[in-house]
């Protein structure tokens, strides 16, 4: 499994956007009013462990399936997209805007035990289904070491 370095300052910041959207409060804004241009949003995402597989199911509506990037490096799972704003309507009135739209990236960690080259995505529905079967487990041998 591959080796990531732990972010507490960011982990805190992203624990801070899903409480602030969990409540409905506007995403952050700079100074000039513009929406930031950090990662606005990212798709909820769920991880599952069937027998066979790892299945990953991502929430990207209204994003193109050819907007949406998945790769398998070393053990880590990374899915980058983009959902595009709809061009400016001078004749629309917006009453609230409350859809994030932007780049989101959302990576995960994987055991060793992962066919990555077996990977199979699959797009429908404004929901990204990512299946990774599991190979064969390495057996985890015992040794016992007698203390002197």
């Amino acid at each position: 499994m591959a080796i990531v370095q732990w972010d507490p300052w960011q982990e805190i910041e992203d624990m801070f956007d899903r409480y602030t959207r969990a409540v409905g409060w506007r995403q952050r804004r700079t100074k000039g009013g513009e929406p930031a241009t950090a990662v606005d949003w990212s798709p909820q995402v769920d991880i599952a462990e069937p027998p066979q597989e790892f299945t990953i199911k991502a929430e990207i509506p209204e994003v193109h399936k050819d907007d949406v990037k998945v790769m398998i490096n070393d053990g880590v799972v990374t899915i980058e997209g983009e959902r595009k704003r709809e061009k400016e309507d001078n004749d629309k009135t917006f009453h609230r805007i409350e859809r994030f739209y932007g780049s989101f990236s959302r990576s995960f960690s994987l055991p060793e035990n992962i066919d990555s080259q077996a990977a199979v995505a699959t797009f429908k529905d404004g929901v990204l289904t990512l299946q990774i079967p599991k190979t064969a487990q390495t057996q985890t041998k015992s040794i016992e070491v007698k203390v002197q």
